[in-house]
């Protein structure tokens, strides 16, 4: 039986302000309000130092599919820990764990023979990146190395990932980013789309993707990068069909596609891999979060036989990789989380409990602050609008995001709110009366907000 512990909160905040630096926050307000420190979470639920549980409505950050507690995954861990607990997987190096889960992931993505690992999603994508330059360099085409991203796409914060984000507000003060990075629209139909068919929208985006490969010219593109459905930039589902024409585009302009599945990944989107859930294969698949259920860091990027036997083939070193490159820990726990989700079938549940959650969201469109719902699996987003009529967003400075985040955690929920909106990604063993809570949650707190 697990200690029972208590905290000082009070010395807990004190030490966070004077020495904790915090990723992604408003270290300003920070300042200010301290942090909710976290000490427990069992299921969907996470419970602070101060003894009160919340509704973990985002998954820790998109990514404890599996929920908290999981003894067997820290008792899998601890036998790793004593019997082997690193050795890397340079200079031709291995352990049962990376090899076994680099096998388990060829099963689950049957069109990639082999994985390289890392330790997150931002590693995940830099690989990516490099491989897929380095394909065409040594397929004899080295001047192909520009990569083809999407606006209010997210795809970490390392330079070259960071490249590929098409947020501004995440390349803000960092300085001059990577050359040969190129963005097209997002697939996001509340504000993109001009009034179009879906199939017209679909065209839209196809042509302007034509043309930007047009312009810069095919010779000189390596990959287009994406997420089948965008995430922390402002979730976007695609459209349908969208998934059946981009990828066609790319082969007859032998650009590569990188499928960004650091949060689609898993199980989130209703089945396995997002691949799967809109039909279609990439090049190059990045992936992370899920794959532990965060449990220890673990991320990685699978190739197809094709790519791997152009990258395979001049007898040098291949160089590049990370420390932690198939830990055989994470390797370890990973198994055993795929072998959770595997016999509870947890994407199934995110498929249903996804349908349940869209459909109480779509209610929520008669907010008049709501401007749009939308999401896929057991990922959605509520998107507040000063004005329905106009779609006019509110300015940083009424801090909208602060006050949906203070009025969902007072009732005991944790969501991603900022100025746009409400993001919602729960662990995919939430239950039907957890979305039903959480649901009456957000509706009484966008009624707080916008009293």
């Amino acid at each position: 039986m697990a200690q029972t512990l208590e905290y000082n909160t009070e010395k807990l905040i004190e030490q966070d302000l004077a020495h904790l630096f915090h990723p992604v926050t408003n270290l300003y307000r920070h300042s200010q309000t301290g942090p909710l420190v976290m000490v427990e979470g069992k299921g969907s639920r996470v419970k602070d130092a101060g003894g009160k549980w919340y509704l973990d409505g985002f998954a820790g950050l998109w990514n404890v599919n599996v929920g908290h507690g999981r003894s067997e995954l820290a008792e899998v861990a601890a036998e790793q820990m004593r019997r082997l607990a690193f050795q890397p997987t340079f200079f031709g190096m291995a352990t049962p764990p990376a090899i076994e889960l680099a096998a388990k992931l060829s099963e689950l993505l049957p069109h990639h023979s082999h994985f390289q690992f890392t330790s997150g999603g931002a590693e995940s994508n830099e690989t990516a990146i490099k491989i897929a330059r380095y394909y065409w360099a040594l397929a004899g085409q080295p001047q192909k190395t520009k990569i083809i991203s999407r606006r209010m796409a997210y795809h970490g914060i390392a330079m070259g990932a960071l490249a590929a984000t098409g947020v501004p507000a995440y390349h803000a003060d960092f300085g001059p980013l990577p050359p040969g990075f190129l963005h097209v629209s997002a697939p996001y139909a509340y504000r993109n789309n001009p009034g179009l068919s879906e199939s017209d929208f679909v065209a839209m985006l196809a042509q302007e993707l034509e043309q930007t490969i047009g312009r810069e010219g095919p010779e000189t593109i390596a990959a287009f990068i994406a997420e089948p459905v965008q995430g922390a930039g402002g979730l976007v589902p695609p459209p349908e069909g969208y998934w059946q024409v981009i990828p066609q585009i790319l082969k007859k302009h032998q650009i590569l596609l990188i499928a960004d599945e650091v949060i689609t990944g898993f199980g989130r989107t209703g089945r396995m891999f997002a691949q799967e859930t809109y039909g279609f294969q990439a090049d190059i698949t990045s992936f992370a979060k899920g794959v532990t259920s965060g449990y220890v860091p673990l991320g990685g990027v699978g190739v197809t036989p094709e790519v791997y036997a152009v990258v395979s083939r001049p007898d040098r070193m291949f160089m590049h990789g990370f420390t932690y490159s198939g830990h055989p820990v994470a390797c370890a726990v990973g198994l055993a989380n795929i072998a959770i989700l595997e016999r509870e079938r947890l994407w199934e549940n995110a498929a249903l409990r996804g349908e349940q959650l869209l459909r109480g969201l779509e209610r929520l469109l008669d907010h008049p602050n709501v401007g749009d719902v939308r999401g896929k699996g057991l990922m959605a987003l509520v998107e507040v609008v000063e004005d329905k009529s106009t779609k006019k967003s509110f300015a940083p400075s009424q801090g909208i995001g602060a006050k949906l985040q203070a009025a969902t955690r007072k009732r005991g929920l944790i969501v991603r709110c900022n100025d746009t909106g409400m993001a919602i990604s729960p662990p995919l063993v939430i239950t039907e009366a957890e979305v039903d809570e959480m649901l009456n949650i957000l509706a009484d707190s966008l009624d707080e907000v916008f009293a």
